[in-house]
């Protein structure tokens, strides 16, 4: 009887800690901030210490817009460290070394829509601007010029339908604004040229009412263009 319940004890003891093992290495895989999507590249850059002019850092709008463009960042030595479906804290993460261990002497910053829509949970407007306020600091204080751009507009989600995005994003591009004039920084307003009556936006720029297509990247470029330039000069 002894050994048997040994034997059910050990039993036991073996299978917990397998499980145990299977879920730390399942842990040990999770790369929730995605550090490893552009780390090669970073490397490159690094080593041949042919730095950006400028970094844009973002969601699925900024990949999308370096897959759609790419020749527009080529040719203004700018790189793009978009990761599709990203959150501000997970953006946060992997600011150094997807922004500030490249040594560009300005960041454009295009986060909070995806905060909106909850995709990593809940996330109140000001959980959204203390990260996009500690990744500007961050830029500061590696004297790194910094451009913050307002969340595009939206009238619905079709991911996640039902969540009126609509005052939440004036909401956060309005402090936006206001905390990049207090501190500095430069405000970039894709908003106002994107939105329309329903403060969605307009039919002509994108197929989902959230994703950029080409023709609006083409408004975006002359807007962003401008917006570093005033970095530069301050």
């Amino acid at each position: 009887m002894k050994k048997s319940i040994f034997s059910l004890i050990f039993l036991f003891v073996f299978i917990s800690l397998n499980a145990q093992n299977q879920n730390y290495k399942e842990l040990m895989e999770q790369d929730w901030p995605e550090l490893k999507r552009y780390h090669e590249e970073n490397q490159q850059i690094i080593q041949n210490k042919t730095w950006p002019k400028v970094v844009f850092m973002g969601n699925s709008i900024t990949e999308g817009w370096v897959n759609m463009h790419p020749e527009f960042f080529s040719n203004n030595n700018y790189v793009g460290r978009g990761i599709s479906g990203q959150t501000s804290p997970q953006m946060l993460i992997r600011f150094t070394p997807d922004v500030l261990d490249l040594k560009p002497e300005v960041v454009v910053i295009l986060a909070g829509t995806n905060d909106l829509a909850a995709n990593t949970g809940y996330a109140s407007v000001k959980m959204i601007s203390d990260n996009i306020k500690a990744m500007a600091t961050l830029a500061d204080q590696n004297d790194i010029r910094v451009v913050l751009s307002s969340v595009l507009p939206v009238y619905d989600y079709p991911w996640r339908p039902g969540l009126e995005p609509v005052s939440r994003i004036q909401e956060l591009n309005t402090w936006m604004e206001k905390y990049a004039r207090e501190h500095g920084y430069v405000y970039l307003d894709y908003f106002s040229n994107l939105s329309n009556a329903q403060k969605g936006m307009k039919k002509e720029y994108s197929e989902d009412g959230v994703h950029p297509n080409a023709k609006a990247y083409s408004v975006m470029e002359p807007l962003v263009q401008e917006a570093i330039a005033n970095a530069l000069d301050q």
